[in-house]
């Protein structure tokens, strides 16, 4: 069923041509400014915490290597709700669900600048997680609904700039307001962009629905959800000895009942949450597994090493946020070589030696120390 915009008012600032004629010129240019604001708030998220690790957990009264649950919290919450975002959108719509989707991270982020528990800090950060969950799927969503194929590269790079932005300036500005600063103004950066994009959002975001959704996959929901929930937690209390060895392998063992469980309903359903059957394809199957076991090693960077310049070195927040930055810059930086790089070398000689140079460069820092120079 082809989806139809509902009313959707102009006023508002990319150059493009018009859009389906219930959506104002204007509202279709200043459209692509309004994902890349909420993609923006979204990815700074992930990174801004994590220079302000060792403060915050010095003013919650716990270890700093605890603060792993915050973050990881956060990751998880993503994980469970970004595979039925693009239901709820098809369902009520996507200018109410990216509305709830702001309004809900908005909310989590003055909790979570409010909370002096790392419990309720947790709890708190799932809250903004389902918010941010829902932002960036249903936001590319409308973005390929509203602009023709031939304006879709153009309005897509554009919205990623900000994504890539986001996590380079985390670090540093996390450093800035944990070291002049208090560190719940962390959060609570979050709440004036909110509310920006809230009005923003009403007064120019396209509502496209379908008229007929299939059935939401709430068994699919349950297991998977619990199951990755599970998981995370047994992973979480393993390095902490909370719980003896017997507990730990009971838990593991329903974790992975839980998950198994989702695959076999998964082949059994006409709709499940997320589709299996992709993994047939050679191409799919290989890039996600790879991709998996290359982030094991990667994604506990942005953690560990303003643990390791902060509490490990003694640098300040600030230093230790400059420190990040190099790495966020090039990142930023190589997309614009990449095509070239890749076309060059190929997918699969490109993938195989930046994964074994990333190893190499991880272990690198095992060798540094306190005489170790900041260049």
């Amino acid at each position: 069923m082809q989806p139809t915009p509902t009313n959707v008012s102009p006023p508002g600032p990319i150059e493009v041509s018009p859009g389906p004629p219930s959506l104002a010129a204007s509202s279709k240019r200043l459209l692509p400014w309004l994902i890349a604001v909420a993609f923006f708030m979204e990815t700074l998220d992930t990174t801004i915490l994590n220079t302000g690790v060792p403060t915050i957990a010095a003013a919650l009264h716990v270890a700093p290597l605890s603060m792993k649950s915050v973050l990881a919290s956060y990751t998880l919450s993503l994980a469970v709700f970004i595979p039925i975002s693009g239901w709820m959108a098809d369902r009520f719509g996507t200018r109410r669900v990216f509305a709830s989707a702001i309004g809900i991270f908005t909310l989590g982020s003055f909790l979570c600048g409010i909370s002096s528990d790392i419990h309720v800090l947790v709890a708190c950060r799932i809250l903004q997680g389902s918010g941010g969950a829902m932002m960036m799927p249903v936001g590319r969503l409308t973005i390929v609904r509203t602009f023709a194929k031939y304006e879709l590269i153009r309005a897509m790079s554009f919205v990623v700039i900000p994504g890539l932005i986001g996590p380079m300036l985390g670090p540093i500005v996390g450093g800035l307001i944990v070291g002049y600063l208090h560190w719940r103004l962390i959060f609570f950066v979050n709440i004036p962009i909110g509310l920006a994009g809230l009005c923003l959002v009403y007064l120019h975001l396209p509502n496209y629905r379908e008229e007929h959704t299939h059935p939401l996959d709430v068994a699919g929901l349950i297991l998977f959800g619990s199951g990755v929930a599970l998981l995370s937690y047994v992973l979480e209390v393993f390095g902490e000895h909370a719980l003896n060895a017997g507990e730990i392998l009971g838990l593991l063992a329903v974790s992975i009942v839980l998950l198994a469980g989702y695959g076999f309903h998964a082949t059994r359903t006409a709709h499940p949450m997320l589709r299996l059957t992709l993994f047939r394809i050679r191409t799919f199957r290989t890039a996600v597994s790879g991709s998996f076991v290359t982030r094991l090693g990667v994604g506990g960077i942005p953690f560990l090493f303003p643990l390791l310049y902060q509490v490990g070195l003694g640098f300040t927040p600030i230093q230790s946020g400059l420190l990040m930055m190099p790495q966020a810059i090039a990142a930023m930086s190589l997309k614009l070589t990449m095509p070239r790089i890749l076309a060059r070398f190929g997918y699969r000689a490109v993938l195989i030696s930046n994964t074994l140079i990333i190893g190499l460069q991880i272990m690198l820092f095992a060798t540094i120390g306190m005489s170790t120079p900041v260049w």
